[in-house]
């Protein structure tokens, strides 16, 4: 068991509190949760990234003409983890944030 032993002084009871499990992109204009490839390519268009094909045949690649930036995301959606959700944060500054899911 994980998590946080909280005492409610009101009921006088200890709970355990689960952390969260996982991390969330949100794009931050819409507030919306980022469930789909979908969506993500959808927005990441739309701020300029561009589909690159040539790279790994496992992983969807974007980049921007402008920069040296490349985004690198596995094709299996279940395999998108914390470090492509920060590589995504960290390429597009006060467009996407990471939030507990």
């Amino acid at each position: 068991m994980s998590g946080t032993w909280c005492f409610d002084s009101k009921s006088g009871v200890v709970r355990l509190v689960e952390k969260p499990k996982g991390k969330v992109l949100v794009y931050i204009p819409s507030n919306e949760v980022i469930t789909s490839y979908d969506i993500l390519e959808t927005i990441l268009l739309s701020l300029g990234w561009e589909r690159y094909y040539g790279g790994e045949p496992d992983l969807f690649q974007f980049h921007q003409r402008s920069s040296i930036h490349l985004i690198s995301i596995p094709k299996d959606f279940t395999k998108f983890k914390s470090i492509h959700i920060y590589d995504i944060v960290v390429k597009n500054p006060n467009m996407f944030r990471v939030i507990d899911k």
